[in-house]
């Protein structure tokens, strides 16, 4: 098995790089890959569509000139919308051959709702669900033919959020997981439950920290998901209330060969001065499992 530490990715979402409309100020890509390469790591995901090169040959080339790998990328999808499917599997597959060209064996599916943002909690029907998994169904076979693996992500705000909604996932189809702690966390799920009930099935895992007492915030509706994330909800892993260490150590026991990905979700006002601002917060994340991996 790759040592644990030889598994351990970044996100652009650590640098404050998210699509979503008016979130923030977006630091430009060779900034960001300059500063993951800075901070130890050897791999990284796409980020949202269009931050890196879209072009499979281009993508490669200018990842090779950081010396990182590719390792999956986060592509929302509206599942359970009848009139919308068409466009989304078209872009799940334009994803998933930039994702598999680039070395990675996993694509991320961002379960979408039809809301805007991630500020409202969306409660599916029963023919929605249904409709949401022969969908689900369509894209692993898009996925699997051209050689990837659909890791399916809990997310606050999308379809998917909560510790029920995880298990109908895991009881409905046969799709892998992205585990991602923080998320389940902020719905008030326990990510080591989790990833004991998904078991092999885990195909990616987020690394997310953030404090209980900001996730009741706005699992309460008191604080929206997106202004709590500005005003740093996410802290770097290891200094928040996640059972982090928990979750690494079932995994690794378990024989889990995949990648750790360090998913601290931000948003910048502005182009944080060089060496601060996201890259801190990275390298403390780093300096935490490093300290962990002498453990394991």
């Amino acid at each position: 098995m790759t040592p644990f530490l030889e598994r351990i990715a970044g996100a652009p979402i650590t640098w404050g790089v998210d699509g979503s409309p008016g979130w923030g100020h977006l630091m430009h890509p060779d900034r960001v890959m300059s500063e993951m390469v800075a901070t130890g790591l050897s791999a990284t995901e796409l980020g949202p569509d269009g931050f890196l090169p879209t072009d499979p040959s281009q993508l490669v080339d200018y990842l090779s000139g950081y010396d990182l790998q590719l390792v999956g990328g986060f592509v929302p999808a509206l599942l359970y919308r009848p009139d919308k499917i068409d466009a989304v599997l078209e872009y799940a597959e334009r994803a998933a051959r930039q994702l598999a060209a680039g070395g990675s064996k996993v694509i991320v599916v961002g379960p979408s709702s039809h809301l805007d943002g991630y500020d409202q909690p969306v409660d599916l029907a029963l023919e929605e669900w249904r409709t949401f998994f022969a969908n689900l169904q369509r894209l692993q076979g898009i996925a699997g033919d051209i050689g990837v693996a659909t890791a399916v992500h809990p997310h606050w705000g999308m379809a998917v959020a909560t510790a029920q909604d995880t298990h109908r996932l895991l009881d409905s189809s046969d799709a892998g997981l992205c585990l991602d702690t923080g998320h389940l966390f902020l719905a008030g799920a326990d990510p080591v439950e989790i990833a004991k009930a998904a078991g092999n099935r885990v195909r990616h895992v987020h690394l997310k920290d953030l404090s209980a007492e900001a996730a009741l915030a706005v699992r309460s509706g008191s604080v929206p998901f997106r202004q709590a994330t500005i005003d740093g909800m996410f802290t770097p892993v290891g200094s928040g209330d996640v059972d982090i260490e928990g979750v690494i150590r079932y995994l690794e026991g378990i024989g889990y060969d995949g990648w750790y990905v360090l998913e601290q979700d931000c948003a910048l006002v502005g182009e944080p001065p060089v060496g601060e601002g996201p890259m801190s917060d990275a390298e403390a994340s780093v300096q935490f499992l490093r300290d962990l991996a002498a453990t394991l």
